[in-house]
């Protein structure tokens, strides 16, 4: 078994010393190791891509949901297959959602054991994805495998990137959500939703489309929007008409209780949706797995059923 081990060292969680105890336990395990570390924007989807090229047989990635966003849009980069290469996980960031809705550990020694003994019995499972398209040439196809927005969240996602001087955390941003919450710009944008079979809903303030649920964690607390989403299934949709403080504070409350199930009368919220569209008469930012894609007027979003096979 050929493997590539891509590791983000500026990830939160990501430290020299568990990169070398992942590189060693990996090592005993497969017959080749390539090891990479990432030091820029992109660098761990061109190394997926390549080892998805040289017939890797798996690709570990060490770090957050941003480098296993990386990951997935190099190994698809390929297109659809059974012959890419299986992805594992072994979590370094902050949030980790995608991996921790598969069920990986958070600690990433619990993590490795784990990988290392679905490795030695080789178990895999297929997974559906999220896939993002726009109309404008030349845009490159975006995967992503827990949640993409427009508006609001990419916004936020936008101000962290430019913060790169601090790393990322749960604090960091909650802080920039709620300046960009206050700044009257950031609840300007206009969305439109439309669904094959249904009418276009039309005055959306902002748009979550989720591929599993939670639809990301703070801290521990899990953060539900779509509780009958899952990686079997289609996926979810979660939008507002209004963005005044009663209605976000109201989806707040309901998106962190335990039952996490979401009701209001300015409330879109679908389930098992195979594919939507979501255009703006502006601009507006868009952003898949927290990872900041640009700005867009108009994206389609559809679900790729058993996509990619994932270690566990």
């Amino acid at each position: 078994m050929r493997a590539v081990l891509v590791v983000n060292p500026k990830a939160t969680a990501t430290t020299a010393a568990g990169r070398d105890v992942l590189a060693h336990a990996l090592a005993s395990q497969v017959n080749k190791l390539e090891i990479l570390e990432t030091d820029y924007r992109g660098h761990a989807m061109a190394a997926a891509a390549q080892a998805a090229a040289d017939g890797a047989d798996v690709v570990v990635a060490h770090g957050g949901d941003g480098t296993v966003n990386e990951v997935v849009n190099g190994l698809l980069s390929h297109g659809l297959s059974p012959e890419l290469p299986m992805l594992g996980i072994v979590p370094g960031g902050s949030a980790n959602v995608f991996a921790r809705a598969l069920g990986v550990q958070r600690d990433p020694v619990e993590a490795t054991h784990q990988l290392l003994h679905a490795l030695e019995g080789r178990r895999s499972r297929r997974v559906g994805l999220g896939r993002v398209e726009s109309d404008r040439p030349g845009d490159p196809v975006r995967w992503f495998t827990f949640s993409a927005g427009v508006g609001l969240d990419a916004q936020v996602v936008a101000e962290v990137d430019r913060k790169r001087g601090k790393r990322a955390s749960p604090a960091l941003y909650t802080r920039v959500a709620v300046t960009q919450y206050l700044r009257p710009s950031g609840r300007k944008a206009r969305l439109t939703v439309s669904i094959p079979g249904a009418e276009p809903e039309s005055g959306l303030r902002l748009v979550f489309v989720s591929n599993t649920d939670p639809w990301t964690y703070l801290g521990t607390r899990p953060i539900h929007l779509n509780r009958g989403c899952g990686f079997d299934g289609d996926l979810g949709v979660f939008a507002l008409r209004s963005l005044r403080l009663p209605t976000v504070l109201k989806h707040l409350r309901q998106a962190v209780s335990r039952k996490g199930e979401q009701r209001g009368r300015n409330l879109l919220r679908l389930d098992d949706v195979p594919a939507l569209t979501i255009t703006s008469p502006e601009p507006v930012l868009v952003q898949c797995d927290g990872d900041l894609i640009g700005e867009r007027t108009c994206v389609k979003v559809s679900s790729v059923r058993h996509a990619l096979a994932v270690v566990g």
